[in-house]
């Protein structure tokens, strides 16, 4: 056991003067009574209350210690402790095109794949992960982090209408999505790093193809998992119209054929979902493949250590009010 503040303890000092005043300067206070001759006393047996009368000092002096003791704020020792997690360093790009507002899947198909991801991401404490979202241009929603309940927040917070209103160009920029992942793992520490790309199309906006940004992330040691999700032929779609929605079907475009080159490039998978289900499995699927153990060092942080000594000075403290106040009385 430690002490975080020390210095209380030189208030013990203060002991010494007490105790000094009250067996020379207190004594001298008490009523007394002269006698010619005590001599009929000089044998006569003490009492137990006598022999207990300096009790109550005994007692505020050790209260006193207690509460230094207490002020001192005693703490139990931290430790450090070495254990083996699986973690590792995850882009997810996801695709926040128009398209994604169909609802083959349910309710939509970029609410069900936040779901699903945010699922992920709580799956894997020990992972630094962060979020690239796409449409005709990509930025970065969430930088790498492992606050992870920040960063589920921060995916919740996408809007499934942020292409429709305005807020970034519509369109399927899949390179510039692949690209903006990648650019933010190239400087991060650790061996393994990995993005997971979801779209429901295919490449038609951006000034990198996704080619070339696998060929980049091939270069880096980067692993891509790609997701093609929507149904194989049409899927409805929910277009406003004058006093509500209307729904229509729209084509499913997914170019597969270049999401399975840049997994193949990059040493990653391929994975088709065309609902909730499949979409779920893939995200298993891929938290099985990918993990790397680590040994990493636990700090424990330190813990309060006062409550029993509180506890201790206020029984104390108790005990000596009720001898004062019962047994050991006094009498003006």
């Amino acid at each position: 056991m430690e002490f975080a503040s020390k210095e209380y303890f030189g208030l013990l000092i203060l002991l010494i003067p007490y105790i000094v005043w009250y067996f020379f300067y207190r004594a001298k206070r008490e009523p007394s009574m002269r006698m010619s001759d005590t001599y009929a006393f000089q044998y006569a047996p003490k009492s137990w209350r006598m022999r207990i009368i300096h009790l109550p000092i005994f007692l505020r002096c050790v209260t006193f210690f207690l509460i230094v003791v207490v002020m001192a704020r005693p703490q139990t020792h931290n430790s450090w402790g070495e254990k083996q997690v699986e973690g590792i360093n995850i882009m997810l790009a996801m695709d926040v095109s128009t398209s994604m507002l169909a609802e083959d899947l349910k309710p939509n198909r970029l609410e069900a794949a936040k779901k699903v991801a945010a699922e992920f991401i709580a799956d894997r404490p020990n992972d630094n992960i962060g979020l690239t979202i796409f449409a005709g241009e990509a930025f970065t929603q969430c930088p790498m982090t492992t606050d992870h309940t920040s960063l589920i927040n921060m995916l919740q917070s996408v809007r499934t209408d942020i292409a429709s209103r305005g807020l970034i160009a519509d369109g399927t920029a899949i390179g510039m999505g692949l690209a903006n992942a990648v650019s933010r793992l190239k400087d991060v520490k650790g061996k393994s790093k990995v993005v997971i790309l979801l779209t429901d199309g295919s490449n038609n906006m951006g000034d990198i193809s996704p080619m070339t940004s696998a060929e980049i992330a091939k270069r880096m040691g980067i692993r891509v998992y790609t997701i093609g999700v929507g149904t194989n032929k049409v899927a409805p779609y929910p277009m406003p119209v004058a006093g509500g929605i209307q729904y229509v079907n729209i084509p499913v475009e997914i170019d597969s054929k270049t999401l399975q080159e840049i997994a193949q490039m990059t040493d990653g998978s391929f994975y088709r979902a065309t609902n909730n289900k499949q979409l779920r499995q893939i995200y298993t699927d891929i938290d099985k493949l990918e993990k790397t153990k680590m040994d990493v060092k636990k700090f424990s942080k330190w813990y309060e250590a006062y409550q029993p000594f509180a506890l201790a000075a206020l029984i104390l403290l108790l005990l000596e009010l009720i001898l004062r106040t019962t047994i050991l009385r006094r009498i003006p």
